[in-house]
Protein backbone atom coordinates (compact mmCIF):
# COMPACT_ATOMS: atom_id res chain seq x y z
CA UNK A 1 0.00 0.00 0.00
CA UNK A 2 1.12 3.05 -1.29
CA UNK A 3 1.01 6.41 1.45
CA UNK A 4 -1.88 7.86 -0.85
CA UNK A 5 -3.38 4.73 -0.47
CA UNK A 6 -3.10 4.61 2.62
CA UNK A 7 -4.26 8.51 3.22
CA UNK A 8 -7.35 7.34 1.74
CA UNK A 9 -7.81 4.43 3.83
CA UNK A 10 -7.81 6.19 6.99
CA UNK A 11 -10.17 8.88 5.91
CA UNK A 12 -12.60 6.43 4.65
CA UNK A 13 -12.34 4.63 8.31
CA UNK A 14 -12.49 7.89 9.99
CA UNK A 15 -15.74 9.22 7.66
CA UNK A 16 -17.42 5.42 8.71
CA UNK A 17 -16.41 6.38 12.33
CA UNK A 18 -17.59 9.98 12.44
CA UNK A 19 -21.10 9.00 10.75
CA UNK A 20 -21.56 6.14 13.17
CA UNK A 21 -22.72 8.53 15.89
CA UNK A 22 -25.70 9.19 13.65
CA UNK A 23 -28.59 7.64 11.75
CA UNK A 24 -30.46 10.40 10.06
CA UNK A 25 -33.87 9.51 8.72
CA UNK A 26 -35.22 12.57 6.85
CA UNK A 27 -33.78 12.03 2.79
CA UNK A 28 -33.47 15.83 2.36
CA UNK A 29 -31.15 16.40 5.13
CA UNK A 30 -29.10 13.14 4.68
CA UNK A 31 -28.62 13.76 1.07
CA UNK A 32 -27.18 17.29 2.51
CA UNK A 33 -24.96 15.43 4.76
CA UNK A 34 -23.99 13.29 1.88
CA UNK A 35 -23.16 16.10 -0.30
CA UNK A 36 -20.89 17.99 2.69
CA UNK A 37 -18.99 14.41 2.92
CA UNK A 38 -18.26 14.35 -0.45
CA UNK A 39 -16.45 17.62 -0.71
CA UNK A 40 -14.27 16.45 1.47
CA UNK A 41 -14.16 19.90 3.91
CA UNK A 42 -13.73 17.65 7.01
CA UNK A 43 -10.07 16.35 6.19
CA UNK A 44 -7.54 18.32 4.22
CA UNK A 45 -5.49 17.02 1.45
CA UNK A 46 -2.28 14.86 2.87
CA UNK A 47 0.52 17.54 3.60
CA UNK A 48 3.83 15.63 2.35
CA UNK A 49 7.06 17.30 2.95
CA UNK A 50 10.66 16.89 2.69
CA UNK A 51 12.69 17.62 6.23
CA UNK A 52 15.15 19.99 5.89
CA UNK A 53 18.76 19.14 6.32
CA UNK A 54 19.66 20.07 10.09
CA UNK A 55 23.15 21.52 10.75
CA UNK A 56 24.82 18.96 12.15
CA UNK A 57 26.89 19.56 16.01
CA UNK A 58 29.38 17.91 18.26
CA UNK A 59 28.53 14.44 19.16
CA UNK A 60 27.86 13.60 22.90
CA UNK A 61 31.48 12.07 23.23
CA UNK A 62 33.03 15.43 22.40
CA UNK A 63 30.71 17.08 24.84
CA UNK A 64 32.10 14.99 28.01
CA UNK A 65 35.35 15.79 26.53
CA UNK A 66 34.80 19.49 26.66
CA UNK A 67 33.22 18.98 30.21
CA UNK A 68 29.52 20.19 28.75
CA UNK A 69 28.56 16.45 29.88
CA UNK A 70 28.69 14.05 32.65
CA UNK A 71 30.72 11.03 31.25
CA UNK A 72 27.61 9.13 32.20
CA UNK A 73 25.55 10.72 30.32
CA UNK A 74 27.61 9.09 27.06
CA UNK A 75 26.83 5.60 27.85
CA UNK A 76 22.93 6.72 28.05
CA UNK A 77 22.88 8.27 24.90
CA UNK A 78 24.57 6.38 22.21
CA UNK A 79 23.49 3.54 19.41
CA UNK A 80 25.10 0.63 19.19
CA UNK A 81 27.98 1.64 21.75
CA UNK A 82 28.68 4.78 19.47
CA UNK A 83 27.90 8.27 20.81
CA UNK A 84 24.89 10.06 18.95
CA UNK A 85 25.71 12.74 16.96
CA UNK A 86 23.97 15.96 17.76
CA UNK A 87 22.38 18.73 15.14
CA UNK A 88 23.86 22.18 15.74
CA UNK A 89 20.39 23.89 18.16
CA UNK A 90 20.92 20.60 20.01
CA UNK A 91 24.36 21.32 21.18
CA UNK A 92 23.74 24.95 21.65
CA UNK A 93 20.63 23.78 23.72
CA UNK A 94 22.99 21.39 25.72
CA UNK A 95 25.47 24.38 26.41
CA UNK A 96 22.79 26.92 27.54
CA UNK A 97 21.40 24.14 29.94
CA UNK A 98 24.99 23.21 31.17
CA UNK A 99 25.87 26.92 31.60
CA UNK A 100 22.76 27.22 33.72
CA UNK A 101 20.79 29.33 31.46
CA UNK A 102 17.22 28.99 29.68
CA UNK A 103 17.01 29.05 26.81
CA UNK A 104 13.74 28.14 24.19
CA UNK A 105 14.40 25.71 21.06
CA UNK A 106 11.89 26.34 17.75
CA UNK A 107 12.96 24.63 15.06
CA UNK A 108 10.82 22.01 12.67
CA UNK A 109 9.15 18.58 13.06
CA UNK A 110 11.26 16.55 13.37
CA UNK A 111 14.53 18.02 14.04
CA UNK A 112 14.88 16.88 17.78
CA UNK A 113 13.50 19.18 20.47
CA UNK A 114 13.05 16.35 22.66
CA UNK A 115 16.85 15.69 23.34
CA UNK A 116 17.81 19.52 23.38
CA UNK A 117 15.70 19.17 27.12
CA UNK A 118 16.13 15.72 28.08
CA UNK A 119 20.16 15.48 27.69
CA UNK A 120 20.38 17.74 30.50
CA UNK A 121 17.55 16.76 32.33
CA UNK A 122 19.08 13.14 32.67
CA UNK A 123 22.81 14.83 32.59
CA UNK A 124 21.88 16.93 35.81
CA UNK A 125 19.96 13.73 37.64
CA UNK A 126 23.23 12.06 36.66
CA UNK A 127 25.33 14.50 38.00
CA UNK A 128 23.55 14.89 40.96
CA UNK A 129 24.02 11.14 41.79
CA UNK A 130 27.52 11.26 41.56
CA UNK A 131 27.91 14.08 43.86
CA UNK A 132 26.33 11.70 46.78
CA UNK A 133 22.88 14.39 45.98
CA UNK A 134 19.89 12.46 48.02
CA UNK A 135 17.17 11.00 45.51
CA UNK A 136 14.37 13.58 44.65
CA UNK A 137 12.05 14.69 41.41
CA UNK A 138 14.39 16.67 38.95
CA UNK A 139 11.96 17.49 36.33
CA UNK A 140 8.03 16.81 35.49
CA UNK A 141 7.53 16.66 31.64
CA UNK A 142 4.69 17.89 30.52
CA UNK A 143 4.47 16.22 26.79
CA UNK A 144 1.98 16.78 23.85
CA UNK A 145 1.61 13.63 21.87
CA UNK A 146 0.58 16.11 18.97
CA UNK A 147 1.91 19.03 17.10
CA UNK A 148 0.67 22.46 19.29
CA UNK A 149 -0.90 25.01 17.61
CA UNK A 150 -2.00 23.37 14.60
CA UNK A 151 -5.43 24.53 12.75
Amino acid sequence: MDVFDLDNAVVEDYERFARSFTQIRPEDIRSQVDALYATGRFWPEPLISINPHYERGANIQDLVAERSLHADTARVFQIDGKPITLYRHQEQAVAKASAGHSFVVTTGTGSGKSLCFFIPIIDAAIRARAAGQKARTRAIIIYPMNEIGRA
